[in-house]
């Protein structure tokens, strides 16, 4: 990948089930400016072999899901403080709580923009928490 603007990279780590449609888990745009912007796909609570973490438990799943993105992240150049956009799908508005304590936890001031939604069910039935995220990290000199 070139430093030019708007060149994009998709980003992967072995952690991750591979994707069951025509998706990347995380694509890094290049900003031109020094900076990459990374665009997380929605991560869920699934090990490499597509095995669910932790069903049954909103809190169990959210870290997990935050220990994809925060991989996906680092694979791009950053860190969890370099997100600056977090989209969480909820399954159960009850699981609120427990959810955002997770992710007040992980991602510290300034806190990032932050939608959370409840949806009808995520593509796999066991599944609680889904979250999609953007982050802008320092790109890699070329």
């Amino acid at each position: 990948m070139t430093n030019e603007a708007g060149s994009v990279q998709a980003v992967s780590t072995n952690r991750h089930t591979p994707p069951i449609g025509k998706y990347s888990p995380a694509v890094k745009v290049s900003l031109g400016n020094g900076m990459d912007m990374v665009f997380v796909s929605g991560q869920v609570a699934s090990d490499a072999e597509g095995v669910t973490i932790c069903p049954g438990d909103a809190s169990g799943q959210a870290k997990a899901v935050f220990a994809n993105i925060a991989a996906l992240v680092t694979a791009a150049g950053g860190n969890l403080g370099h997100i600056v956009s977090v989209v969480i799908y909820l399954t159960d508005m009850a699981d609120f709580a427990a959810v955002s304590a997770v992710r007040n936890s992980l991602l510290k001031d300034p806190p990032p923009a932050s939608t959370l939604v409840e949806v009808s069910r995520l593509a796999i039935a066991d599944h609680l928490v889904e979250i999609s995220a953007v982050a802008i990290v320092p790109g890699r000199a070329e």
